[in-house]
């Protein structure tokens, strides 16, 4: 095995790479990047390149650090088309032969009807859409954010930093249900509030309008919302139109085993990869960056020794900065069972997810040694009752007194 291809030059990808080195690799490896820039960190896109006086270009590696893995870069090139049997990558009108594959081309940020013909309507996923979010922000832009995400629940944070006006528009009526469910959904929202972010839900957007920029946001209703700056936080989708033909199941991203395998000589990795999660028993699609990081590591080394493949076994991780605070999520947002200790109003809380008979999930706010010890205690499918007792241990050692239970945020609307 001579040829290590990977398609898609972010985290996982640069990552696929770096591991088959590690492992010894000493073949040819050919990484292909739709983008111009460097492979570079995407979460601080949202966040400290917002916030920062002088922000850095979060660039995992220079030139010269990617020259030492002995790297055939192609960037700025999308793939246009695989062929499995003859294990051709097209890149418009070039062709580059495989041993083995690795695809890790991300999602894109999905967009509205309309957006493309108007200044100063953005999606935050890339490095150029971070360079024109911050230079609005920092000219004073009235700031409209269509969707109560994670990423658009960051960009109100770095508006409110600036002391500008933000409203926030979420469709559903409560944020966040799919990410940590509904009760939690509920609480997180009152950090918005709290920060004198206007965040307005069950609000569906009808157009967005002005003369060549957008100048205001019509909701369905028929009112209007005036703004310099629209950020549109709507969800992604996963990067496999190029592989139509290809063979490969494609079902809300590649379809791969637990090993990551899509087909033979095909591995996945990254928010494009759908994969059987054996910590969980079921098929996920993560756009997170602990999951990228670790599957294009773990798709490079299986794709290079295919007969030594080892599965997949994750525990979800994930984390986002509000104001100033950080919330973190380990786990899934399932289950029968809720339990919650602290609140948000008191600056720190804890809430737990259970099946019934383990504990499944995480959340906490401003309590970072907890959620990872939380993490691997949901690896080890600890009993409820027993993460219960580890919570209350946890919390009764905070330095004020907490709640716990429900505190009114099992569900409703924000």
């Amino acid at each position: 095995m001579n040829r290590l291809v990977i398609v898609g030059a972010s985290l996982a990808g640069l990552r696929a790479a770096e591991s088959a080195r590690r492992t010894g690799f000493d073949g040819t490896i050919t990484l292909i990047g739709a983008e111009s820039h460097l492979p570079y960190d995407r979460p601080p896109l949202s966040k400290a390149y917002l916030d920062d006086t002088e922000p850095e270009i979060p660039f995992y590696r220079g030139r010269g650090e990617l020259a030492e893995l002995n790297i055939d870069l192609r960037l700025g090139r999308s793939a246009t088309g695989l062929d499995t049997s003859a294990r051709t990558v097209e890149i418009g009108d070039d062709t580059v032969e495989y041993d083995a594959l690795v695809i890790a081309t991300g999602a894109s940020a999905r967009t509205l009807p309309g957006a493309e013909r108007l200044a100063g309507v953005h999606t935050l996923r890339t490095l150029d859409d971070a360079r024109a979010v911050r230079a609005a922000l920092d000219a004073g832009a009235r700031t409209v954010v269509i969707g109560a995400g994670f990423i658009g629940s960051e960009v109100a944070s770095a508006a409110r930093k600036r002391g500008l006006p933000v409203t926030i528009l979420e469709a559903l009526p409560t944020p966040l249900v799919r990410a940590v469910g509904p009760a939690m959904g509920t609480a997180c929202a009152a950090l918005h509030a709290a920060n004198g972010t206007e965040l307005r839900c069950d609000t569906a957007v009808s157009a967005l309008e002005g003369n060549g920029s957008v100048e205001r946001v019509r909701l369905s209703d028929g009112t209007a919302i005036g703004a310099d700056l629209v950020v549109v936080g709507v969800g992604a989708d996963p990067n496999t139109d190029w592989l139509n033909g290809s063979g490969l199941t494609v079902d809300n991203g590649i379809v791969c085993d637990a090993t990551l395998a899509a087909a033979p000589g095909v591995y996945a990795a990254g928010d494009v990869a759908r994969w059987h999660n054996p910590a969980f028993d079921r098929l996920m699609r993560l756009e997170h960056w602990t999951s990228a990081q670790e599957q294009g590591a773990l798709a490079a080394r299986n794709a290079l020794d295919p007969a030594n493949a080892q599965p997949y076994s994750a525990i979800p991780y994930f984390w986002s900065d509000w104001y100033d605070s950080r919330i973190q999520f380990a786990g899934i947002p399932a289950g029968t069972e809720f339990e919650l200790f602290g609140s948000v109003g008191a600056g720190r809380l804890l809430a737990l997810y259970g099946d019934g008979e383990r504990l499944v999930g995480a959340l906490a706010l401003n309590r970072q040694p907890d959620i990872m010890k939380l993490r691997a205690l949901i690896a080890k499918r600890t009993p409820w009752a027993a993460a219960l007792d580890f919570a209350a241990d946890r919390a009764a050692a905070w330095p004020v007194a907490v709640s716990r239970g429900f505190a009114g945020v099992r569900s409703g609307s924000c």
